[in-house]
């Protein structure tokens, strides 16, 4: 496991060690992101796939940057971070893009993501990528979840429409919640507290759970 947690997300930990220094082996988490997530359906009324969008936090953004040749100072474009984006998404695959679903009992698996970019909007770094479902979910309740489950990296839903349907039959509805704030007993545990077998699923109670309720 710690040798996973090593490379998570490639460049993901290699910028948290610059950023952080030495604190960062004692505090989790070392990444924060702020989701909002669109539930996609099909005519049908089966729910085909997820679709992302993570905001970065400022730290880490000014740092991922770091060497990326832009046009424009302070802009970038779509085509100029495409190889940060790829780098995302193929490492993201490792930890099953943090993304976790379930209907009847039975997980959901997604396939490899498509439409995925990287933009840069207003000092941050937004991942923008779509989770399409192997097998299509048609049922009356669905639960995604969405977390790290060591606790790495921390999710927020964001405060603005945090989850939507799209083609949704009529009369389907969604709730969510938000974990509680356990940062600081979070804080309170080591590294290697964190990435030890009984610990390896500790960022589960920091889920951030959606539920969509169909006639």
């Amino acid at each position: 496991m710690k040798r996973a947690r090593s490379r998570l997300i490639g460049w993901l930990l290699l910028a948290c060690v610059g950023v952080f220094g030495a604190t960062a082996a004692h505090a989790h988490p070392h990444v924060w992101i702020t989701s909002a997530s669109e539930l996609i359906y099909a005519p049908d009324g089966s729910m085909t796939a997820v679709r992302h969008a993570w905001t970065f936090d400022d730290m880490f953004s000014t740092y991922a940057l770091q060497g990326i040749e832009s046009k424009t100072k302070g802009v970038y474009t779509h085509e100029e971070l495409a190889p940060l984006a790829q780098t995302n998404v193929e490492s993201l695959k490792e930890f099953a893009f943090f993304t976790f679903a379930k209907a009847d009992g039975k997980k959901g698996r997604f396939l490899e993501p498509v439409d995925y970019f990287l933009e840069y909007k207003d000092g941050f770094l937004v991942l923008h990528f779509t989770l399409p479902l192997k097998t299509p979910i048609k049922t009356q309740e669905l639960s995604l979840e969405i977390f790290d489950p060591t606790f790495f990296v921390d999710f927020k839903l964001a405060d603005k429409d945090p989850v939507r349907l799209v083609g949704a039959p009529e009369g389907c509805k969604f709730g969510f919640q938000r974990p509680n704030d356990g940062a600081a007993g979070a804080q309170a545990m080591g590294e290697d507290n964190f990435l030890s077998g009984g610990n390896s699923n500790y960022g589960a109670m920091f889920a951030n759970k959606i539920t969509v309720m169909c006639p």
